[in-house]
């Protein structure tokens, strides 16, 4: 049984469409500049319902993260991986961080084994 420790929170279907796309822009695979997928082929794709994913970019474009040009598609705009970057960090510090840093805490982690944990994730 999973345990509820506040950092894998129940989000609604929009918001776990948004973070593909935040993951797809930040990773690079929708690049500044270029199209996203229409709204129907992401759903697809998703295996969504075009509307949830119609609200995901609502919130992109309410941002000003993306540009809707009627009859060519949906833009990803000049500098939004660098906003997105900003905003998902401050976010992360302001939401997810503070469940994590008591958690460590919980569990007597301390700052020298967990750096070490970092080493050993990334050598390999």
């Amino acid at each position: 049984m999973a345990r509820d420790t506040g950092i894998h929170k129940t989000r609604p279907v929009y918001l776990k469409l948004r973070d593909e796309i935040v993951a797809a822009i930040l990773t690079g695979r929708f690049k500044e500049g270029e199209l996203l997928p229409s709204v129907r082929a992401f759903a697809a794709q998703q295996g969504a319902n075009p509307l949830t994913v119609a609200k995901a970019y609502q919130q992109f474009q309410d941002d000003g993260l993306i540009a809707v040009r009627r009859g060519i598609g949906v833009e990803l705009l000049t500098g939004a991986r660098a906003r997105l970057l900003e905003s998902e960090r401050e976010q992360f510090l302001a939401e997810d961080w503070p469940a994590i840093q008591t958690r460590i805490e919980l569990l007597e982690l301390n700052r020298a084994f967990l750096a070490g944990e970092l080493d050993a994730t990334t050598a390999n």
